[in-house]
C-alpha cells in the first residue's frame, strides 16, 4: 500500500517554493525521492539552493520564473522540460495577501479600498495560477497525465471574522480591517480548480484545491492567536510539517481518481 503514495522521481513543479510552506513543499517531496523545480520570483543561485536545502542540491533546483510574467514561465518550463522531462505535478503555492503591517488604505475599509491593491493580490493568486496552468498543464495534458494542486485558504470558503481584527483599533487607535482581494482571489481558485478540472478530464490531468487554516509562525500578534484559538475546534494552529501528507497524497497514484475536489486541512476552523 505504501507504494501507492509515492513520489519518487516524480518531476513537480512548486510555485513560490522558498516561501514558508513552498519551502516545506520543496524539502519533503525532494527527500521522498522528488525532483523539484522550484519557481520563484526572484534569483537564487545553486549555492543558495544547497545551503536552504542541505544535502538536496541535486533534487531541487530553482528558476527565475515569477508567475506574473508568462514569458518567464515559459522560459523556465522549456529549460524544466529539456533537462527533467514534463512536469508530473504543479504545485500552485505562490500567493499574496495585504500586508498587516502596511499602510492604513491597505487595511481600510472596503468602501474606499485601492483599486492598486486588489490587482496586485488577484494578479499572483488568480491570474498567477492560471498562467502556470497554462504553461504547465498543458504540457501535461500533452503527456496524458499529471496532477495541478492549487493552494488554497479557508478565507476562500468563509469570510474572514473582521472581529478577530478589532483589537488592532482598541491598541492602534487606527481602523484595521482585513482586506477583500485574499479572500476574493481564493474564492475564485475553488472554481478555476473546478473549470480545470472537468476541462482536462479527458487528458487525465487531475486539479484539486487544497485549503489549509493558520499554520504556526512568530509573526501574528499574540491578540490576534488567542481569540483565532477560540475559533479552532482543535485548539492549535498547525505545525509547517502538518500539511505534507495531503501535498504528497495528491502529488502520488493514491488519489488518481480524485478530482476537482476541496480538500480541507483546518483545524475545524470552516466546521463551525
Amino acid at each position: 500500500m505504501t507504494d501507492i503514495f509515492s513520489v519518487k522521481d516524480k518531476v513537480i513543479v512548486v510555485t513560490g517554493g522558498l516561501g514558508q510552506l513552498g519551502s516545506q513543499f520543496s524539502q519533503w517531496l525532494a527527500s521522498q525521492g522528488a525532483r523539484v523545480a522550484i519557481y520563484s520570483r526572484r534569483p537564487f543561485s545553486a549555492e543558495q539552493t544547497e545551503a536552504k536545502f542541505p544535502g538536496l542540491g541535486k533534487r531541487i533546483v530553482v528558476y527565475h520564473a515569477s508567475v506574473q510574467d508568462k514569458d518567464a514561465l515559459e522560459a523556465a518550463t522549456r529549460q524544466l522540460v529539456a533537462e527533467w522531462g514534463t512536469p508530473h505535478v504543479l504545485i500552485n503555492n505562490a500567493g499574496i495577501d495585504s500586508k498587516p503591517s502596511g499602510s492604513a488604505d491597505q487595511n481600510g475599509p472596503f468602501e474606499t479600498y485601492p483599486r492598486k491593491y486588489w490587482d496586485e493580490v488577484i494578479d499572483v493568486n488568480l491570474t498567477g495560477v492560471m498562467q502556470c496552468c497554462q504553461v504547465i498543464g498543458s504540457r501535461m495534458a500533452g503527456q496524458g497525465r499529471g496532477s495541478i494542486i492549487n493552494v488554497g485558504s479557508m478565507y476562500g470558503m468563509v469570510s474572514p471574522n473582521q472581529a478577530l481584527y478589532a483589537y488592532r483599533e482598541k491598541r492602534d487607535g487606527v481602523p484595521f480591517f482585513k482586506a477583500v482581494p485574499y479572500a476574493a482571489s481564493k474564492a475564485g481558485l475553488l472554481n478555476l480548480t473546478r473549470y480545470l478540472a472537468t476541462y482536462w478530464a479527458p487528458k487525465n490531468v487531475r486539479v484539486n484545491t487544497v485549503t489549509f487554516g493558520g499554520v504556526k509562525t512568530a509573526n501574528f500578534d499574540k491578540e490576534f492567536i488567542e481569540a483565532f484559538l477560540q475559533r479552532v475546534p482543535l485548539g492549535r494552529q498547525a505545525e509547517i510539517d502538518e500539511f505534507n501528507g495531503v501535498v504528497q497524497f495528491l502529488a502520488s497514484d493514491a488519489s488518481t481518481y480524485m478530482t476537482g475536489s476541496n480538500v480541507v486541512v483546518d483545524g475545524g476552523f470552516t466546521a463551525w
